[in-house]
């Protein structure tokens, strides 16, 4: 039966440390290059600009009485029309604009 070869821990260590320096290098860079292209402002209609401000009125409201459990319901949304707002109340809530 062969003898097996003997390694100190320093060279363990540095045959661990390459691959996961390359690892990290690696996933650092994809990282940096899968980063979302900054998108341009879209200015919002002037409907929905409305919209989203009675929005923020009523929550200031419900907040000064208290009645915020964290749950947003509304109802004026038209799917399938030129006036839906969804993705521009969407971004406001999500903090993009």
């Amino acid at each position: 039966m062969p003898k097996p070869i003997r390694m100190s821990r320093r060279s363990w260590v540095a045959a661990w440390a390459v691959p996961c320096a390359a690892g990290l290098a690696a996933t650092t860079k994809l990282n940096a290059s899968s980063a979302p292209a900054p998108q341009s402002e879209k200015s919002v209609s002037a409907e929905c600009a409305e919209r989203i401000a009675d929005i923020e009125t009523q929550l200031a409201k419900a907040k000064q009485e208290g009645k915020t459990d964290g749950t947003l319901v509304f109802s004026r949304v038209r799917v399938g029309t030129e006036d839906d707002c969804r993705d521009d109340l969407h971004n406001h809530v999500r903090g993009d604009q």
